[in-house]
Protein backbone atom coordinates (compact mmCIF):
# COMPACT_ATOMS: atom_id res chain seq x y z
CA UNK A 1 0.00 0.00 0.00
CA UNK A 2 3.00 2.69 0.57
CA UNK A 3 3.98 2.33 -2.73
CA UNK A 4 0.02 3.32 -3.78
CA UNK A 5 0.48 5.94 -2.22
CA UNK A 6 3.42 7.06 -3.48
CA UNK A 7 1.87 7.42 -6.69
CA UNK A 8 -0.59 9.21 -5.66
CA UNK A 9 2.05 12.12 -4.76
CA UNK A 10 0.28 13.91 -3.00
CA UNK A 11 3.64 16.37 -2.07
CA UNK A 12 3.36 17.08 -5.87
CA UNK A 13 0.20 19.10 -5.19
CA UNK A 14 2.10 22.21 -4.58
CA UNK A 15 2.73 22.54 -8.11
CA UNK A 16 -1.45 23.44 -8.61
CA UNK A 17 -1.60 25.92 -5.39
CA UNK A 18 -0.49 29.49 -7.45
CA UNK A 19 -4.18 28.94 -9.06
CA UNK A 20 -6.09 28.65 -5.37
CA UNK A 21 -3.94 31.20 -3.81
CA UNK A 22 -4.50 33.37 -7.13
CA UNK A 23 -8.58 32.76 -6.44
CA UNK A 24 -8.21 33.94 -3.14
CA UNK A 25 -6.27 37.00 -3.76
CA UNK A 26 -8.33 38.13 -6.31
CA UNK A 27 -11.63 37.66 -4.51
CA UNK A 28 -12.60 40.54 -2.23
CA UNK A 29 -14.51 38.45 -0.07
CA UNK A 30 -14.71 34.91 1.19
CA UNK A 31 -15.50 32.53 3.63
CA UNK A 32 -12.24 31.72 5.42
CA UNK A 33 -13.11 28.44 6.77
CA UNK A 34 -14.39 26.85 3.54
CA UNK A 35 -11.20 28.01 2.47
CA UNK A 36 -9.60 25.97 4.14
CA UNK A 37 -11.76 23.27 3.14
CA UNK A 38 -11.53 24.04 -0.45
CA UNK A 39 -7.72 23.79 0.21
CA UNK A 40 -7.51 20.43 1.62
CA UNK A 41 -10.19 18.75 -1.00
CA UNK A 42 -8.16 19.80 -3.70
CA UNK A 43 -4.68 19.40 -2.89
CA UNK A 44 -5.03 16.74 -0.70
CA UNK A 45 -7.73 14.59 -2.40
CA UNK A 46 -8.52 15.57 -5.97
CA UNK A 47 -4.86 16.50 -7.23
CA UNK A 48 -3.87 13.29 -5.35
CA UNK A 49 -6.24 11.26 -7.21
CA UNK A 50 -5.56 12.14 -10.44
CA UNK A 51 -2.30 11.94 -10.41
CA UNK A 52 -2.76 8.33 -9.19
CA UNK A 53 -4.93 7.41 -11.67
CA UNK A 54 -2.92 8.63 -14.61
CA UNK A 55 -0.12 6.76 -13.08
CA UNK A 56 -2.28 3.96 -13.20
CA UNK A 57 -2.43 3.47 -16.66
CA UNK A 58 0.50 5.00 -17.76
CA UNK A 59 2.41 2.27 -15.46
CA UNK A 60 5.73 4.72 -16.03
CA UNK A 61 8.82 3.32 -15.75
CA UNK A 62 10.91 6.32 -16.00
CA UNK A 63 10.70 9.71 -13.54
CA UNK A 64 7.34 11.26 -13.27
CA UNK A 65 6.41 14.29 -11.69
CA UNK A 66 7.56 14.56 -8.15
CA UNK A 67 9.46 11.06 -8.07
CA UNK A 68 12.29 10.33 -9.81
CA UNK A 69 11.86 6.27 -9.31
CA UNK A 70 8.21 5.72 -9.32
CA UNK A 71 7.20 1.84 -7.72
CA UNK A 72 5.47 -0.68 -9.97
CA UNK A 73 1.94 -0.08 -10.06
CA UNK A 74 -0.52 -2.76 -8.71
CA UNK A 75 -4.61 -2.58 -7.97
CA UNK A 76 -3.78 -1.30 -4.92
CA UNK A 77 -3.59 2.26 -6.67
CA UNK A 78 -6.59 1.99 -8.26
CA UNK A 79 -8.74 1.37 -5.07
CA UNK A 80 -6.80 4.44 -3.61
CA UNK A 81 -7.86 6.62 -6.35
CA UNK A 82 -11.81 5.00 -5.80
CA UNK A 83 -11.00 5.92 -1.91
CA UNK A 84 -9.79 9.68 -2.85
CA UNK A 85 -12.52 10.54 -5.68
CA UNK A 86 -15.33 9.30 -2.64
CA UNK A 87 -13.70 11.17 0.04
CA UNK A 88 -13.40 14.40 -2.11
CA UNK A 89 -16.95 14.36 -3.46
CA UNK A 90 -18.27 13.38 0.09
CA UNK A 91 -16.13 16.25 1.80
CA UNK A 92 -17.35 18.68 -0.93
CA UNK A 93 -21.34 17.68 -0.31
CA UNK A 94 -20.78 17.73 3.65
CA UNK A 95 -18.52 20.61 4.10
CA UNK A 96 -18.90 23.39 1.14
CA UNK A 97 -22.21 23.15 -1.08
CA UNK A 98 -23.67 21.70 -4.41
CA UNK A 99 -22.16 23.49 -6.90
CA UNK A 100 -18.81 23.23 -5.23
CA UNK A 101 -19.44 19.12 -5.49
CA UNK A 102 -20.87 19.24 -8.81
CA UNK A 103 -17.50 21.12 -9.97
CA UNK A 104 -15.44 18.70 -8.22
CA UNK A 105 -17.41 15.97 -10.28
CA UNK A 106 -17.15 17.49 -13.32
CA UNK A 107 -12.96 17.84 -12.57
CA UNK A 108 -12.53 14.42 -11.66
CA UNK A 109 -14.19 13.02 -14.43
CA UNK A 110 -12.33 15.21 -16.84
CA UNK A 111 -8.94 13.96 -15.20
CA UNK A 112 -9.91 10.54 -15.53
CA UNK A 113 -11.07 10.87 -19.31
CA UNK A 114 -7.30 12.53 -19.78
CA UNK A 115 -5.40 9.08 -18.68
CA UNK A 116 -8.50 5.96 -18.99
CA UNK A 117 -7.27 4.11 -22.07
CA UNK A 118 -10.70 4.06 -23.85
CA UNK A 119 -10.61 7.70 -24.36
CA UNK A 120 -6.88 8.63 -23.16
CA UNK A 121 -7.21 12.97 -24.33
CA UNK A 122 -3.18 12.48 -23.77
CA UNK A 123 -2.98 11.08 -26.95
CA UNK A 124 -3.83 14.66 -28.70
CA UNK A 125 -1.35 17.32 -28.55
CA UNK A 126 -3.68 20.35 -28.83
CA UNK A 127 -6.88 18.85 -27.40
CA UNK A 128 -5.33 17.63 -23.98
CA UNK A 129 -3.29 20.68 -23.44
CA UNK A 130 -6.36 22.36 -24.42
CA UNK A 131 -8.25 20.65 -21.34
CA UNK A 132 -5.37 20.62 -18.85
CA UNK A 133 -4.97 24.47 -19.05
CA UNK A 134 -8.75 25.09 -19.24
CA UNK A 135 -9.65 22.60 -16.36
CA UNK A 136 -6.50 23.72 -14.26
CA UNK A 137 -6.70 27.31 -14.37
CA UNK A 138 -9.64 28.73 -15.53
CA UNK A 139 -12.26 26.36 -14.27
CA UNK A 140 -10.52 25.84 -11.05
CA UNK A 141 -10.12 29.20 -10.32
CA UNK A 142 -13.81 29.72 -10.25
CA UNK A 143 -14.26 27.14 -8.64
CA UNK A 144 -12.45 27.61 -5.39
CA UNK A 145 -14.07 30.94 -5.50
CA UNK A 146 -17.38 29.11 -5.82
CA UNK A 147 -16.48 26.83 -2.61
CA UNK A 148 -15.20 29.61 -0.79
CA UNK A 149 -18.54 31.86 -0.74
CA UNK A 150 -17.37 34.91 -3.06
CA UNK A 151 -20.69 36.13 -5.08
CA UNK A 152 -21.88 35.12 -8.35
CA UNK A 153 -21.47 38.53 -9.18
CA UNK A 154 -18.28 38.98 -8.41
CA UNK A 155 -17.50 35.76 -9.62
CA UNK A 156 -18.63 36.84 -13.84
CA UNK A 157 -17.36 40.56 -13.21
CA UNK A 158 -15.15 41.23 -15.98
CA UNK A 159 -12.26 41.85 -14.01
CA UNK A 160 -12.49 38.58 -12.31
CA UNK A 161 -13.00 36.34 -15.31
CA UNK A 162 -9.43 37.84 -16.55
CA UNK A 163 -7.70 36.77 -13.95
CA UNK A 164 -9.45 33.31 -14.57
CA UNK A 165 -8.10 33.28 -17.91
CA UNK A 166 -4.31 34.55 -16.76
CA UNK A 167 -4.45 31.44 -14.95
CA UNK A 168 -5.13 29.27 -18.05
CA UNK A 169 -2.53 31.34 -19.78
CA UNK A 170 0.04 30.53 -16.86
CA UNK A 171 -0.61 26.86 -17.03
CA UNK A 172 -0.52 27.16 -20.80
CA UNK A 173 3.57 28.05 -20.51
CA UNK A 174 3.96 25.93 -17.46
CA UNK A 175 2.03 22.38 -18.60
CA UNK A 176 4.79 21.54 -21.83
CA UNK A 177 7.44 22.34 -19.82
CA UNK A 178 6.63 19.54 -17.58
CA UNK A 179 6.65 17.03 -20.72
CA UNK A 180 9.88 18.04 -21.53
CA UNK A 181 11.83 15.00 -20.46
CA UNK A 182 9.70 12.68 -21.15
CA UNK A 183 9.90 12.36 -24.68
CA UNK A 184 11.12 8.98 -25.48
CA UNK A 185 8.43 7.22 -23.12
CA UNK A 186 5.73 9.44 -24.21
CA UNK A 187 6.57 8.43 -28.17
CA UNK A 188 6.62 4.49 -27.18
CA UNK A 189 3.21 4.94 -25.29
CA UNK A 190 1.87 6.34 -28.69
CA UNK A 191 1.00 9.48 -26.40
CA UNK A 192 1.60 12.75 -28.96
CA UNK A 193 2.22 15.62 -26.33
CA UNK A 194 2.31 18.77 -26.95
CA UNK A 195 5.92 18.76 -25.93
CA UNK A 196 6.66 15.92 -28.07
CA UNK A 197 4.94 17.66 -30.58
CA UNK A 198 6.76 21.17 -30.93
CA UNK A 199 10.36 19.58 -30.05
CA UNK A 200 12.73 21.11 -27.05
CA UNK A 201 13.29 24.14 -27.85
CA UNK A 202 10.09 24.70 -29.52
CA UNK A 203 8.73 24.00 -26.11
CA UNK A 204 10.72 26.63 -24.31
CA UNK A 205 9.87 29.08 -26.77
CA UNK A 206 6.11 28.43 -26.47
CA UNK A 207 6.05 28.75 -22.44
CA UNK A 208 7.74 31.67 -22.97
CA UNK A 209 5.05 33.61 -25.21
CA UNK A 210 2.25 31.64 -22.77
CA UNK A 211 3.64 33.09 -19.70
CA UNK A 212 4.75 36.73 -21.32
CA UNK A 213 0.81 36.99 -22.78
CA UNK A 214 -0.49 35.99 -18.91
CA UNK A 215 2.04 38.35 -17.33
CA UNK A 216 1.26 41.06 -19.11
CA UNK A 217 -2.44 40.69 -18.95
CA UNK A 218 -2.58 40.44 -15.10
CA UNK A 219 -0.11 43.72 -15.10
CA UNK A 220 -2.74 45.25 -17.26
CA UNK A 221 -5.59 44.13 -15.39
CA UNK A 222 -3.69 45.34 -12.08
CA UNK A 223 -3.02 48.68 -13.77
CA UNK A 224 -6.63 49.23 -14.62
CA UNK A 225 -8.12 47.91 -11.33
CA UNK A 226 -6.06 50.15 -9.66
CA UNK A 227 -3.56 47.76 -7.62
CA UNK A 228 -0.57 48.97 -8.03
CA UNK A 229 1.26 47.35 -4.93
CA UNK A 230 0.27 43.94 -6.47
CA UNK A 231 2.25 44.80 -9.52
CA UNK A 232 5.13 45.60 -7.53
CA UNK A 233 4.56 42.41 -5.58
CA UNK A 234 4.02 39.95 -8.88
CA UNK A 235 7.26 41.66 -10.26
CA UNK A 236 9.29 40.83 -7.25
CA UNK A 237 8.43 37.51 -6.62
CA UNK A 238 8.57 35.70 -9.91
CA UNK A 239 11.73 37.66 -10.80
CA UNK A 240 13.10 34.12 -9.65
CA UNK A 241 11.14 32.05 -11.95
CA UNK A 242 12.82 34.40 -15.10
CA UNK A 243 16.46 33.79 -14.12
CA UNK A 244 15.76 30.17 -13.41
CA UNK A 245 13.94 29.49 -16.74
CA UNK A 246 16.50 31.69 -18.97
CA UNK A 247 19.58 29.67 -17.15
CA UNK A 248 17.70 26.37 -18.05
CA UNK A 249 16.88 27.30 -21.78
CA UNK A 250 20.29 28.66 -21.83
CA UNK A 251 21.29 25.42 -20.90
CA UNK A 252 19.44 23.24 -23.16
CA UNK A 253 20.41 25.04 -26.15
CA UNK A 254 24.00 24.03 -25.22
CA UNK A 255 23.02 20.57 -24.79
CA UNK A 256 19.69 19.31 -25.30
CA UNK A 257 20.15 16.37 -22.46
CA UNK A 258 19.61 19.54 -19.63
CA UNK A 259 15.82 18.77 -20.60
CA UNK A 260 15.81 16.41 -17.64
CA UNK A 261 13.72 15.40 -14.81
CA UNK A 262 15.81 17.70 -12.05
CA UNK A 263 15.47 20.89 -14.22
CA UNK A 264 12.02 20.27 -14.93
CA UNK A 265 11.17 19.39 -11.05
CA UNK A 266 13.28 22.98 -10.20
CA UNK A 267 11.58 24.95 -12.29
CA UNK A 268 8.46 23.72 -11.34
CA UNK A 269 9.08 23.99 -7.52
CA UNK A 270 10.61 27.53 -7.81
CA UNK A 271 7.27 28.85 -10.36
CA UNK A 272 4.77 27.44 -7.78
CA UNK A 273 6.49 28.69 -4.89
CA UNK A 274 7.16 32.02 -6.29
CA UNK A 275 3.88 32.42 -7.77
CA UNK A 276 1.74 31.02 -4.57
CA UNK A 277 4.27 33.49 -2.02
CA UNK A 278 3.39 36.65 -4.47
CA UNK A 279 -0.31 36.02 -4.27
CA UNK A 280 -0.28 34.94 -0.46
CA UNK A 281 1.73 38.11 0.11
CA UNK A 282 -1.19 39.57 -2.25
CA UNK A 283 -3.94 38.74 0.06
CA UNK A 284 -1.75 39.95 3.38
CA UNK A 285 -1.40 43.65 1.66
CA UNK A 286 -4.86 44.15 0.32
CA UNK A 287 -7.32 42.77 3.65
Amino acid sequence: MSDAFKLMRIPFSVFLMPVYWFALSASTSFNPVKAVWVFLILHVLVYPASNGYNSYYDKDEGSIGGLKHPPKVTQKLFWLVLLFDSLAILCSFLFISLEFTSGIFIYLLVSKAYSYDKIRLKKYPFLSTLVVIIFQGFFTFVVVQLGCEVTPAQIMQRTNLIFALVSTLFLCGSYPLTQVYQHHEDAQRGDRTLSLYLGIKGTFLFSAVSLLVGASLLIWNYLVTGQMINIYIFLLCTGPVLFIFSSWFWQVNKDARAANFENTMRMNKVSSVSLSLAFILMLYFTR
